[in-house]
């Protein structure tokens, strides 16, 4: 008769505590007094965004965003902007002309990116809110020099972030890749304004001058010297017949940042038509999309 020879020491129930013992006594699974822990995901990223060696996560590169070259020409917006902002209450020139070379270069980043392939969704809400900053320090300093209309600027400031908040969220909702694909059928408008580099500056620059020439306003009193005869000498004489003479004799103690807010107000004027149009669409687009998903969650729950 065979007798069964029973082990000593506690025999495990099932395939899974056999496994789960021998887990718990594998050397690789204990840890050493003082030996840290695995690093984690955010512990493997170090402070610049780059994780270290090839990345771990499927479909990532190793690439720095941070440092694209269209974003390194973001930054120097920025800190441009700031030395304006450090000019501005008591040296015009170097407040002008950091402002308007911050805003040039909003132009140049979005050509090297689209050049150099370095386009990004980082870049791209960097530049939008490089874009609301800039403009809303500058009224908020025309505010204050013309008391006024600190309410008509304070207005253009809300608009200004508040219909380009919202069209840059309704377009992250949407699932639409960037702020700036937007479609005729969901507005021509729009269309026309970003579909098209050249009337996206035209704009953009048209208005930022005019309120650098509200600005300089309150610095430079010389007239052009304009004179009415030389006027009166290249215009028809229906022109002249229309308009009264007193607006001839003003244009003679016209100052060129005058002149220059004259010339670029109707295009400031309808880049605030430009954003109400956007904060209305931006409304739409919304709503449909609570209509959508709330039509969705009442056909799931049937």
């Amino acid at each position: 008769m065979a007798v069964t020879r029973r082990k000593s020491g506690k025999q495990p129930e099932t395939a899974t505590d056999e496994l789960s013992s021998a887990d718990q006594s594998s050397p690789s699974r204990l840890k050493a007094p003082g030996r840290p822990d695995k690093p984690n995901k955010l512990q493997r990223t170090l402070s610049n965004g780059v994780v270290r060696g090839h990345s771990e996560e499927p479909g990532m590169t190793d690439e720095n965003v941070f440092l694209f070259v269209p974003n390194i020409v973001g930054y120097t917006r920025v800190l441009l902007a700031g030395v304006a902002l450090t000019f501005m209450s008591y040296h015009p020139k170097y407040c002008t002309v950091a402002y308007i070379i911050s805003c040039l270069l909003d132009a140049v980043d979005g050509q090297a990116a689209r050049a150099l392939g370095q386009t990004s969704k980082f870049g791209a809400v960097l530049d939008m809110v490089t874009d609301r900053c800039t403009t809303s320090c500058l009224l908020c300093f025309l505010s204050s020099s013309y008391p006024s209309l600190a309410m008509l600027f304070q207005g253009l400031i809300t608009l200004d972030f508040s219909s380009h908040y919202m069209h840059m969220y309704s377009s992250l909702v949407s699932g639409s890749a960037s702020h700036k694909n937007v479609t005729a059928q969901q507005s021509w408008i729009l269309w026309s304004y970003y579909n098209n580099s050249h009337t996206l500056f035209f704009f953009c620059a048209g208005n930022e001058l005019f309120f650098v020439c509200l600005y300089l306003m309150k610095w430079y009193h010389q007239a052009i010297g304009i004179r009415s005869p030389l006027i009166y000498s290249h215009l028809p004489v229906a022109i002249l017949k229309i308009v009264p003479p007193t607006y001839w004799s003003a244009l003679e103690r016209l100052t060129w940042p005058q002149l220059v807010a004259a010339i670029t107000f109707p295009i400031c004027l309808a880049k605030q038509i430009i954003n109400c149009v956007q904060l209305f669409k931006a409304s739409i687009q919304l709503a449909e999309i609570d209509r959508e998903e709330r039509f969705a969650a009442q056909q799931k729950s049937r």
